[in-house]
């Protein structure tokens, strides 16, 4: 293969790329072997760079979170809350899982997880950048270079997938500068083994999130289920447990302070090489509309279903999804006001143009993007504060009936003309997602939160409204909240397509058919349809001219930042990444005063302990602690079972449920949180102050085998 931009971003590697920083490619950590060994790791650098051998091939991504097989039969471990929604899917006000917890002692007894849940196992990755910028899309400009982007991936992908039951992606580094296809086992059957109560694996809830110290035992199990003949098949009683080839083994030794640690996932999305001009509008703007729009649907949400448990278990899934999130930015908020990042991340832009206007030839290679890329952001940003409630204000039933209209022109075409989420390989998804929408939907909760976007569209000028949408929907701007909801009343209730049997059927339906109907949510997504197109070619217009005004832009900064001898590795963008560093607390807290310890124990819980809300550890575990029930779990230096622990690991979002590894590549815990004062590392790396938190293992295994009683798990890992 020949040498690429991301393996010469890492070949200079100097002590400015520290140990705990970056979310390495595999193939780059022969380039970072010296740190890694200095670290602490005991394997060759060399092998975690083979996918298909231990323990790369033992690592799975949940599609938003990461997850690891952990026996012979497809027995998969990830955090509590990456099996929330399954678990709430599956409950009921007689039968509460969620509060109560869930163990399957025998296959049996497994549990079918939420629809379109799938567990990918990656099996190949290829650097495929010269198949999809050839000579003849590097000419392009526009929504020409878009499609002829998506056209490469597209034939790739179907090449790719002629595999049977594999899922393949082509993903863009570096801004679009380089394209990587990674081809994934797509395991379609996937069960829910155990989780336990929401006092154990939410302990603490939104109080905590995010918190140190913490006390979470944030853990839970599928089983991935294929064929007979071990292929990836839709759910069947005759299916039988996945046989990984590889799977993580239990570290037999705790973890203690100044250990090696090393976490192995999907981490989804960081920011780092951002323009300023997008760092201002994420704090100034973005995050901040967020967080009011959060607020305001976290209190329809327990407005609309308080006092209907059935409602509140529908949208568990949801409210738990955007409490994340909420505190998430708003931490990123308090992080970044006060802060010097903006100043600083304007100091670098201007002294990388420097650079390049200093020279003649960079100045030609580089000088035009570095300027244009700057008004095309500023042209996004614009479209995108004027369609912000617009685009919220869509009931979930317009949705569906939106998604299976564009299906229905798109299936007009040959598969390979289809727009990327519409082809053959699109349809078991696209199938799931519709079938399942009753699962987790609540009519008087959507249509409340639709109901107070639309009240922000509404209150917007005219110029700013889409005219289209209004028409089809019936409203116009400056309406009341009265004439609004009137107008929604109307659509939902002439609409039969909360009833599952009747939505289903559209999904094989013609244009015609949907042309025809009098359904009143398909006729509004008809009456967008033409519009919606149109605005997705202008998108894609102003996005082709970013992508190559972008990706000229890293490939100037990588230049520079090589011209200084520092390490350049891509942003996350949800494929599988390795990050390393040790097990460490704090000198000081978020409040700058107390000091963080490494780990929290049993002691926490107990004294957090309330018998209700967010703090209702289950009584079994309380007497356990007070037991000193503790068996081999027992640190020997804490005289007790460690609950929690922190290391100086570079995680995002979708790094939730990774393995946590000691240097012999052993299973020690799994990664889900961050401390609130070092999230803001999705956009800028701090040393001093990144931890990332981790639910050690001993801990698990405590649980499952004093609280949950779940010995046939423990014996099928070996933990016995």
């Amino acid at each position: 293969m020949k040498k690429s931009l991301l393996a010469l971003a890492v070949l200079s590697t100097t002590s400015a790329a520290f140990a705990d920083e970056g979310m390495w490619m595999p193939q780059q950590l022969p380039q970072v072997a010296k740190q890694l060994k200095a670290a602490g790791l005991k394997l060759d650098p060399a092998s975690l760079t083979k996918l298909t051998e231990f323990p790369m091939n033992a690592i799975v991504s949940l599609g938003g979170c990461s997850a690891s097989f952990v026996s012979p039969q497809g027995l998969v471990v990830t955090n509590h809350h990456c099996v929330y929604n399954s678990v709430a899917v599956n409950s009921t006000k007689e039968r509460d899982l969620l509060a109560n917890g869930f163990v399957a002692h025998n296959f049996g007894e497994e549990l079918p997880a939420a629809p379109g849940s799938r567990i990918f196992v990656t099996k190949e990755v290829l650097n495929v950048t010269d198949k999809i910028i050839t000579p003849e899309v590097a000419k392009l400009q526009g929504k020409a270079r878009v499609d002829a982007i998506e056209k490469n991936q597209k034939g790739l992908v179907a090449e790719c997938e002629k595999d049977e039951g594999h899922r393949c992606t082509v993903s863009s580094f570096y801004g679009g500068l380089e394209y990587y296809q990674i081809k994934q086992l797509e395991i379609r059957d996937v069960r829910l083994v155990h989780a336990p109560a929401a006092g154990v694996g939410k302990f603490g809830g939104d109080t905590d999130n995010w918190m140190w110290p913490r006390h979470t035992g944030d853990y839970g199990f599928y089983r991935a289920y294929v064929s007979k003949d071990g292929k990836a098949a839709d759910y069947s009683k005759d299916n039988v447990p996945y046989e990984p080839k590889s799977y993580l083994k239990l570290a037999k030794e705790g973890v203690k302070e100044g250990d090696f640690v090393m976490v192995l996932g999907y981490p989804g999305r960081t920011n780092r090489h951002r323009l300023p001009s997008e760092v201002a509008t994420t704090f100034g703007w973005e995050y901040p509309a967020f967080i009011q729009n959060s607020n305001e649907t976290l209190a329809i949400i327990d407005r609309e279903t308080k006092g209907d448990r059935d409602a509140a278990l529908k949208v568990a899934g949801q409210v738990a999804g955007i409490n994340n999130y909420y505190k998430n930015r708003k931490g990123m908020l308090n992080s970044y006001e006060g802060s010097d990042i903006l100043e600083r991340k304007t100091k670098e832009h201007e002294a990388l143009k420097a650079w390049v206007n200093a020279d003649a030839k960079r100045k030609a290679a580089y000088g035009a993007d570095l300027e244009n890329v700057e008004k095309l952001m500023a042209q996004r940003t614009d479209e995108a504060k004027r369609d912000y409630f617009l685009d919220r204000s869509a009931p979930t039933l317009l949705n569906a009936a939106r998604m299976m209209y564009r299906l229905a022109n798109e299936n007009t075409k040959p598969n390979a003309e289809r727009k990327a989420g519409f082809q053959e390989r699109d349809a078991k998804r696209i199938k799931a997602s519709i079938e399942g929408v009753n699962k987790t939907y609540v009519a008087k909760v959507n249509k409340a939160i639709v109901l107070n976007n639309m009240k922000h569209y509404a209150a917007q000028p005219a110029s700013e409204h889409n005219a289209v949408f209004d028409a089809a929907m019936g409203i116009k701007a400056g309406m009341s909240e009265a004439e609004l909801s009137a107008a929604l009343d109307k659509l939902y209730a002439g609409s039969k397509l909360e009833d599952a049997a009747f939505r289903t059927q559209w999904l094989n339906k013609s244009v015609a058919d949907f042309k025809a109907s009098d359904d009143a949510f398909i006729k509004v997504a008809v009456a967008l349809y033409d519009d919606a197109m149109k605005r997705e070619a202008e998108e894609e217009e102003l996005g082709g001219k970013i992508q190559q005004a972008y990706g000229n832009y890293m490939k100037a900064k990588i230049a520079y930042m090589n011209s200084k001898g520092q390490a350049v590795y891509p942003d996350a963008n949800s494929t599988l990444r390795v990050t390393f560093g040790k097990i460490a607390g704090r000198d000081t807290g978020a409040d700058g005063t107390t000091g963080w310890s490494a780990f929290t124990t049993v002691a926490g819980v107990k004294a957090k302990a309330t018998g209700e809300g967010e703090f209702n550890a289950p009584q079994a575990q309380l007497d356990a602690i007070n037991k000193k029930e503790f068996g081999k779990y027992v640190d020997p230096k804490l005289k007790t079972v460690p609950v929690n622990f922190l290391a100086t690991l570079d995680i995002t979002g979708g790094n939730s449920g990774s393995a946590a590894l000691n240097s012999k590549a052993e299973l020690v815990g799994l990664a889900f949180d961050g401390t609130l004062d070092s999230i803001i590392s999705d956009w800028d790396f701090n040393k001093a102050k990144t931890r990332d938190i981790q639910v050690d293992l001993r801990y698990i295994l405590w649980n499952m085998k004093y609280i949950d009683k779940a010995d046939n798990l423990l014996k099928e890992m070996k933990a016995e």
